[in-house]
Order: structure tokens, then sequence, then C-alpha cells
């Protein structure tokens, strides 16, 4: 096996299956992912989705029904029999504790997954569900092994998947208890650092960034991405607060990356582009989407020294940290 296996980070509503060796990765609260191996041939996949079934028969991964089903299709069609196949169920806790207990989403969502594999004959060989923390799923497709992290309650409480949480059981009907005391936005971070990723194709301007912020005893630059898709992977490693964020870069561009993040990670991100002129398109469609700031990257003097990056960047950094980002829908973000 080559000694490079490939990472794969999976948002809710998505799938990935493969024949090939790969490490897929994903972060639960009250969702359910189901990883699917089959032994002699050692491969398989997870899936990550967010209820059990559509009220409007929605074919769509965010529903565990047709997540489920999309898994046993491909096994089969690979394989020709689901026959031996194995299975682990891992999330749905109940990680908003002001949710009204009973119906919850985290349970109903366990429940839809045994219930499916077992109309199937596939065998359930571990479990690692319910409780109140979420989880972060590393899945090894070639030999079935699936290691669990457990997240802290004093990370969950105030996080962007916590957030996320209260807004879906909400959707699906849940009233919320009587609610508990929040923290004062002056005091969010106290006694812990702001987790900066910084997001920019350019290796110049991210090692800049870093710098202008390194010496700031309330930040730390947890990552630097190149683009996207190194920015994913290291969004369910690193658990950053805020985000820098370009909007040029290879491979998908930086207002593309804001619009699923807003649906699927809402996260606190500044955009720090060159095409962000005060009042441009750029700007415009940025603020839109949900960035907390927009900074016009040439007004950041970068090849002159770090003073005027610290002016701008700094403070700015500390405002985003203490912003409530709401989440998004597809359709809301679409026409951005």
């Amino acid at each position: 096996m080559s000694s490079e296996i490939n990472k794969v980070f999976i948002l809710p509503g998505e799938y990935f299956i493969s024949k090939q060796p790969n490490i897929i990765s994903t972060l639960l609260g009250s969702c359910v992912a189901v990883c699917l191996h089959h032994p002699k041939l050692k491969f398989g996949g997870m899936n990550h989705y967010m209820l059990p079934t559509s009220p409007t028969k929605e074919r769509n991964g965010k529903y565990g029904d047709y997540a489920i089903a999309v898994l046993l299709q491909f096994m089969e069609r690979t394989v020709g029999s689901l026959a031996g196949l194995e299975a682990i169920i891992s999330g749905g806790a109940n990680v908003v504790t002001n949710i009204t207990a009973g119906n919850q989403i985290g349970l109903r969502n366990v429940e839809l997954a045994r219930q499916t594999l077992a109309k199937h004959g596939i065998r359930i060989i571990k479990e690692n569900v319910g409780g109140t923390l979420g989880m972060k799923l590393h899945f090894q497709n070639w030999d079935n092994k699936l290691t669990v992290e457990k997240m802290d309650s004093k990370i969950m409480s105030g996080s962007t998947i916590h957030r996320e949480e209260t807004d879906r059981q909400k959707s699906a009907g849940l009233k919320p208890a009587a609610p508990r005391p929040t923290l004062a936005a002056s005091s969010t971070f106290s006694g812990s650092r702001i987790k900066v990723l910084v997001v920019d194709d350019s290796s110049i301007v991210r090692n800049l960034l870093t710098k202008a912020m390194s010496d700031e005893p309330d930040i730390k630059v947890v990552g630097a991405a190149k683009d996207a898709f190194e920015a994913r992977e290291m969004l369910l490693e690193l658990g950053p607060d805020v985000i820098t964020l370009d909007i040029v870069m290879p491979k998908m561009d930086g207002v593309t990356f804001l619009k699923k993040l807003m649906v699927y990670y809402p996260i606190p991100v500044i955009i720090c582009s060159t095409i962000a002129k005060s009042g441009s398109q750029a700007e415009l469609r940025s603020d839109q989407i949900g960035a907390v700031d927009v900074i016009d990257k040439e007004t950041l003097n970068l090849y002159q020294g770090l003073d005027r990056v610290k002016q701008i960047l700094i403070p700015k950094i500390r405002a985003a940290a203490r912003t409530r980002v709401s989440k998004k829908t597809k359709e809301e973000v679409a026409g951005l």
C-alpha cells in the first residue's frame, strides 16, 4: 500500500466511496455517519446525513434513507451482493442541551440507520452513538478501522456545530427549553487564543499574514492552506475560530468556498483579496453571502513591512471572532 494515503473530508449531505485506500473524515453532532466495508475486497465508504427522511421525498444526501441507499447501491453494483458487508454507526448525539427531550433528531437518525441496515441484512459490528458530545471521525476504508475523537464540552459550547445543531433541531419542530446563559461577546475568548486559518494560494502572502499575527498574545494561526480543498481538511482537524480567505485561487475560487462554508460550516470569514476593492462587485457579493469583513489586500502594503498589516488585520480578527455567523441555505446563496 502506498505511504501516501488520500484523505477526504465530507460535509453534511455528502458521501464518499472508493476502491482505493482513503481516510474519510467528518464532524458529527446529531448527524449520523454510516461506514460500510467489504472485508474480503477491503474497500468501503462513509456518508453523513442530517435528518432521517425527507417530508417531501426529496432525493438528497442530507436524508438518511437516501444517503444509506446510495452506499448500498454502490456496494451491490461493485460486488454483486450485499452479503458479508459490515457497518459501523456513529453520531446521533444531543449536543444542544437546551432542546427539550423526546423525539430527538439524533436518536431518530440512529434508529433509521439500524432499521435500514437490518432490512438489508447488513451486520452492524460497532456503534458510537448518543451522548451529549460531538465527535470527529477518521475512517480507514481499506481495513474498517474507525478512529473517534470526542469533542470536549467546552469546545462545543458556542461553537459552529453547536449553532448549526440548534438551527437544525428547531427547523425539525423541536422547541427549545428555557435558554441557558451565554457568554458576553467581550468574554467569549477569555483565557483562550483566537484560532485563525489562513487561506491563500500565495505562499508569500500566507507567510506574511501568519507572521503579522504571530506576536499577538490572544491570536494563534493554527494552519495555512493553499486552496479551498486543503482548507476544508484543516477545518476538521484544527477547528479554527476565524478564516482569512483569498478570492482568486486555483481549483475553487474563494467566493464559491465562502458559499459552501455558509451553508455547511458557518464560521467568521474575512475576505482578503486584491479584487475586493471598496464598492466592487466582489466586496458586495462577499458581504451578501456572509463574510464578516472584506479587506482589499493592496491596502495592507504586504511587501513594505508588517506594521500596516497589523494595524488593519488584527482588530478585524478580534471583531470577527466575536461575531455570530448565521447559517444560510443553498437557495439563499445560489444567486449571489
